[in-house]
């Protein structure tokens, strides 16, 4: 079995412990998520583990020729070949063992002493080689391709007319098609759409070898892995389960380092406070001087909690109002020289709805919102915002035009509203900058950082409508929650693209489903979205096997809208709980009765005529209101045999 160990790995930056005495083991059968707050040293455990990176001190085993596959964050490019050939080889170990049996081969032919020891190697090879199923690399290879959202017509392209997010898909495809032993992901989905997210969630699921993957996909981790090692100042623990129960358990685990935390801050801040206040006055210097070596013993043993545990929340400004019908789009087409990329689209947004575009790349998702948001105007057709309507647009791009020489604080303090300036330091904590990460100047930011910025600033100013392309991109998992809560309570109006499955079956109330040249409207959120799809799909499986008139009955079934699929459901809940309480009082009469029965083998009732009397008056009422209960009981459960 195939596995790689750690056994005390430590590793320091400087006087700050990255690992200290990490101790993993990963085998075939592994499924684990790696977690910790951003700069924990997550992505150096990785490189670690993979054997690009050396640790200070421990020891690293991996088995002999066991196949361990790294793909990091970022930053590869492929180019020079084909996208089949710079596929082709992530089979180079194939070829090496092809090439061994091939010499063996030759050798074989002259008859040589040790042939049969020749003979032995040489059929162990090709034995190696059937099992692996590298006879079937073409098929592998273009299954994974396709998987991960390449077309076919891609296959003969050069590798570098891929973008730098498709690169990052290249090399995904080679590190899947490897047949590793051990998978080593560092943010495998951050460039992959909610199809290919889907289709890598199942190969996991399918996956023999064993698998340690970082992500700030919670949908993607809860549906992938089964134990999760969280990185927390130098040290890792393992917690048994996936990553939403992981949360509840940490959480619970936390309570008590929480308070200890925030009743260290509060004693902080009052040493801070006197110090600052008195540090200069004669009187007090003895005191202040007493207060600063209190604060500098605070400070060696300050108390530290994950970043995901600081619970930050803010609202957003006022939305302006505006009538119930925020956005009619009408006979919309659009095109780049071929054909309609968007045809004849008509849309109605009402105000308060959270729509979600949904299509795989190229559909034009991102083309019909910089529609809706008046950035592109070679379109044919109609676009219409309602009265009052002000519209607040997010892109990618929007980052190209975050420029100058202030800090990031002074930015917002320049564009904040007025009473969200106090709460500055809060938000922008919640999008990933902390501490002295404020003061940094506008021109040194990253395009991933420049990106966080325009959409906090988007996010500050008083609007009604919300056109957001991949907001969560660039963000981790808090600060998704943290956005998620706010988008929840937004007074106004979203109209949104999102990769991240959870993000948006939290948020979306509407689906507007497309694809090249067509489009489809879902009146519901996205799980009632994704339930009708599967519903189509499995019914395209087993047409020819159903019967006509149950296949009517279906399809009738896959219709119902989801108000009335809503409602369908209320009842169902409604007439279930009837259910219970009829049950309950069905029990609580029977044993009224069975008290009452045993009451009449008493001598002291029985040998009383009046007694006996007045208990089978009770009885024979009892007895009477079972069997109007029963009978409404079997009514109930009539009707809710109906529901399934």
């Amino acid at each position: 079995m195939a596995f790689i160990q750690f056994s005390k790995v430590s590793l320091a930056f400087g006087d700050r412990d990255i690992l200290k005495n990490v101790s993993v083991n990963l085998q075939a059968g592994t499924k684990a998520a790696l977690t910790g707050a951003n700069g924990a040293g997550k992505s150096t455990l990785i490189k670690i583990m993979a054997g690009i990176s050396e640790p200070d001190s421990g020891e690293r085993i991996a088995q002999k020729d066991a196949r361990i596959a790294y793909l990091p964050q970022s930053g590869l490019v492929h180019s020079g070949c084909t996208l089949k050939e710079e596929a082709d080889k992530a089979f180079d170990w194939g070829y090496e063992i092809q090439k061994k049996a091939d010499t063996l081969g030759e050798l074989l032919k002259s008859n040589p002493e040790n042939s049969d020891k020749i003979a032995l190697e040489h059929s162990e090879l090709l034995a190696e080689l059937e099992n692996s199923g590298w006879y079937r690399r073409e098929v592998l290879a273009e299954q994974i391709l396709l998987g991960l959202g390449f077309e076919r017509s891609d296959f003969t392209k050069r590798t570098e007319e891929f973008s730098g997010g498709w690169q990052m898909r290249i090399a995904l495809a080679k590190a899947l098609m490897c047949g590793p032993d051990i998978l080593l992901l560092d943010e495998p989905t951050n460039y992959l759409d909610i199809e290919a997210r889907n289709w890598l969630e199942k190969f996991l699921a399918d996956f023999k070898g064993g698998f340690l993957l970082v992500s700030h996909d919670r949908y993607f981790l809860d549906h992938t892995i089964n134990e999760v090692y969280e990185l927390f100042n130098g040290t890792l623990k393992r917690y048994p389960g996936n990553f939403s129960h992981y949360e509840e358990v940490r959480k619970v685990e936390l309570e008590s380092l929480i308070a200890s935390y925030e009743q260290q801050q509060q004693e902080i801040q009052h040493l801070e406070e006197f110090i600052k206040r008195f540090g200069y006055k004669a009187t007090k210097a003895a005191q202040a001087q007493e207060r600063q070596k209190m604060l500098d013993k605070i400070l060696e043993n300050k108390i530290e909690i994950p970043e995901n545990l600081k619970k930050i929340h803010f609202s957003f400004p006022e939305a302006p109002h505006s009538g119930r019908l925020v956005l009619t789009l009408e006979n919309i087409c659009k095109n780049y020289g071929g054909p309609d990329i968007i045809k004849d689209l008509n849309l109605v947004v009402e105000n308060g709805e959270r729509l979600v575009v949904a299509g795989r790349n190229g559909a034009g998702k991102s083309t019909l919102l910089r529609i809706i948001a008046g950035i592109d105007h070679d379109f044919s057709g109609t676009v219409k915002l309602g009265a009052g309507v002000s519209v607040g647009y997010f892109s990618q791009d929007s980052a190209e035009k975050i420029n100058g020489s202030e800090t990031i604080l002074e930015r917002l303090e320049n564009n904040a509203p007025l009473e969200l300036v106090p709460k500055l330091r809060d938000m922008l904590g919640a999008f990933l900058f902390r501490g002295d990460d404020v003061f940094k100047s506008i021109n040194v930011l990253s395009g991933g950082e420049k990106s966080r910025i325009a959409l906090l600033e988007l996010l500050l100013r008083p609007v009604n409508l919300l056109v957001l392309d991949e907001p969560t991109n660039h963000l981790d998992m808090h600060s998704k929650d943290v956005l998620l809560e706010a988008l929840k309570s937004f007074g106004g109006t979203v109209v949104f693209v999102s990769h991240d499955r959870g993000f948006i079956e939290e948020l979306s109330t509407k689906v507007l489903e497309l694809h090249p040249g067509v489009f489809r409207e879902f009146v519901g959120d996205y799980k009632y979205y994704m339930q009708r799809i599967e519903e189509e799909q499995s019914a395209e499986g087993e047409k020819n096997s159903v019967p006509e008139a149950k296949r009517s009955e279906q399809k009738t079934e896959s219709k119902l809208s989801w108000e009335e699929q809503k409602k369908r459901e209320s009842e169902k809940r409604k007439i279930q709980k009837e259910a219970d309480k009829l049950e309950a009082m069905i029990l609580e009469s029977e044993e009224k009765k069975s008290e009452l029965e045993n009451q009449l083998s008493l001598p002291e009732v029985y040998s009383n005529g009046e007694t006996a009397k007045s208990v089978q008056a009770q009885i024979s009422k009892i007895a009477s209101e079972l069997e109007e209960l029963n009978a409404q009981w079997l009514c109930a459960a009539e009707k809710l045999e109906a529901f399934s």
